[in-house]
């Protein structure tokens, strides 16, 4: 394979590498309240006991 070949997959790796560090170092947790994280804990309660009913 050419040199050039290898510099195009090492600059299509590196960018993918570098935009996936990119989106990693800017995301944000939520900010949610107790009363949020209580009802998000029921509805994945209740959701999984729906689930375990249903074949």
């Amino acid at each position: 394979m050419p040199w050039y070949a290898w510099l195009i997959i090492a600059l299509a790796l590196g960018s993918i590498l570098g935009s996936l560090l990119l989106l990693r170092d800017t995301a944000k947790k939520l900010p949610l309240s107790d009363e949020q994280l209580q009802r998000i804990k029921q509805r994945n309660a209740e959701q999984d006991a729906k689930d375990a009913r249903e074949p």
